[in-house]
């Protein structure tokens, strides 16, 4: 089988930037596979089985959670990449690495506690991703974190300020100069917002909170259902919320790759560097699908995310999220004696902002169960 040639504009990885500790060449695996494997075999992944992504994850069984979110944002990252001939592997080590910062309780959670570190730093999702792959996870006896190629690295980080930009090296250079990353990241930053959007559906219509009707206010969703039930008459309620579904991702991945390609042939990029000096995102849909795709998520965001039962959820959240922010941060003994002894005994703790960033590391890295029975924990024996 002939090996696929790759576009002169792809992330090669024999032309990585490297890593931040040097490392002997795997014998069987290339460099953007290795950081694909490491990310798999995290603790951070494992734990996204039981994050939410709409549902807090004992709602039920069968909703998405940031697990198989992320499992679907790598699928169709890979199929964009392959059509555009760019580095499949880096892109699914994006995508599937994308959401590891993610708090318990979706967002949810990540903006009570971004609220209970404003005057400590703030929280967000895509520097804790960083975080976790440059520090937090511990593995490895040579070095700390997953020591993932900056390639890796640049596709994580999605969104970043121009003040936390500076404290990140080369890294942060792209946010100070505003170039764009690579294809490949461009790819899985799409991928996650395709994904997010026709999956929030499935789950939507699933758990009842939405209905065939309201959602038909959306060109996409309006066409595909008169497309599906005239084709066949006798499919149950399942079967025609996952034709829809699976016609839109295909409609919305297919413009986007035509798309594309044409941005690519137009501004005909040389090499990857001239890719993140471009100055436009060059993995874009077509306008006429980016606003119906854009009008869908107004639609969800009206009749999903603002629901009463989503909205109560999200107060749940809220509310756990603080007290065992408050709760830490004024009796530390209630954390694990690991991180007690960390905060009380180590005399690099001296100040109340690096007290509250092991706190927000500890409650961001909790899944949605393990959060609840710590806020019933701790409010029971108080």
């Amino acid at each position: 089988m002939a090996v696929r040639e790759l576009a002169t504009f792809a992330v090669l990885p024999n032309e990585s930037k490297g890593r931040a500790y040097n490392e002997d060449q795997s014998n069987y695996r290339n460099e953007f596979q290795r950081d694909r494997d490491r990310i798999i075999h995290s603790s951070a992944f494992r734990r996204l089985e039981y994050k939410t992504q709409v549902f807090v994850n004992h709602e039920g069984d069968m909703f998405r959670t940031r697990l198989t979110h992320s499992i679907e944002v790598g699928q169709i990252g890979r199929t964009i990449a392959r059509a555009l001939d760019v580095n499949e592997d880096l892109t699914e080590a994006i995508c599937l690495a994308h959401d590891l910062g993610h708090t318990p309780f979706g967002h949810a959670g990540q903006d009570a506690l971004n609220n209970c570190m404003k005057d400590f730093g703030g929280f967000e999702h895509n520097l804790q991703s960083l975080r976790i792959v440059d520090l937090l996870e511990e593995r490895y006896a040579d070095f700390p974190g997953l020591n993932l190629t900056y390639e890796t690295r640049e596709g994580i980080l999605k969104h970043c300020s121009q003040k936390n930009a500076l404290g990140l090296g080369e890294l942060g250079q792209r946010f100070i100069k505003k170039n764009k990353p690579s294809l490949e990241a461009q790819i899985a930053n799409i991928a996650d917002e395709i994904a997010y959007n026709n999956h929030d559906i499935d789950d939507g219509l699933r758990a009842n909170l939405l209905n065939i009707d309201s959602l038909r206010e959306s060109k996409f969703v309006e066409s595909n259902y008169r497309e599906v039930v005239k084709k066949w008459k006798d499919l149950n309620e399942r079967q025609i919320r996952h034709e829809i579904v699976r016609r839109m991702i295909d409609y919305i991945v297919s413009d986007l790759i035509e798309t594309s390609k044409d941005l690519i042939g137009k501004y005909k990029p040389a090499s990857v560097d001239s890719i993140r000096e471009c100055g436009k995102s060059l993995i874009k849909m077509s306008q006429t699908t980016e606003k119906e795709h854009n009008n869908l998520k107004k639609i969800l965001r009206k009749n999903l995310y603002q629901h009463e039962q989503v909205n109560l959820m999200s107060q749940r959240a809220t509310e756990t999220v603080k007290y065992l922010f408050n709760i830490y941060m004024e009796q530390p003994i209630f954390l694990t004696d690991e991180l007690h002894m960390k905060i009380t005994k180590d005399s690099r703790i001296k100040d109340e902002q690096r007290k509250a960033r092991i706190i927000a590391d500890y409650i961001a890295g909790m899944t949605d169960r393990f959060a609840l029975s710590e806020y019933k924990r701790i409010s029971e024996n108080k």
